[in-house]
């Protein structure tokens, strides 16, 4: 079973997920020929607190 793991920083819409999620899986089931029904995504959404960039945090870049 292939599971996927995203890591993305909040504030993406659902339908954007969902794309991430259907391309995501689709890219696995045409890369190792894995059945569609096994492949797992699971999408981490991180606070921009959470995530930094040369000791500075996104929230605090402005990003």
């Amino acid at each position: 079973m292939p599971f996927a793991q995203i890591y993305m920083i909040e504030g993406r819409t659902i339908e954007q997920k969902r794309a991430v999620i259907e391309k995501v899986t689709q890219a696995i089931v045409e890369a190792v020929g894995a059945p569609k029904e096994s492949v797992r995504v699971w999408i981490h959404d991180m606070p921009k607190e959470n995530w930094g960039i040369a000791g500075v945090s996104f929230k605090d870049l402005g990003r």
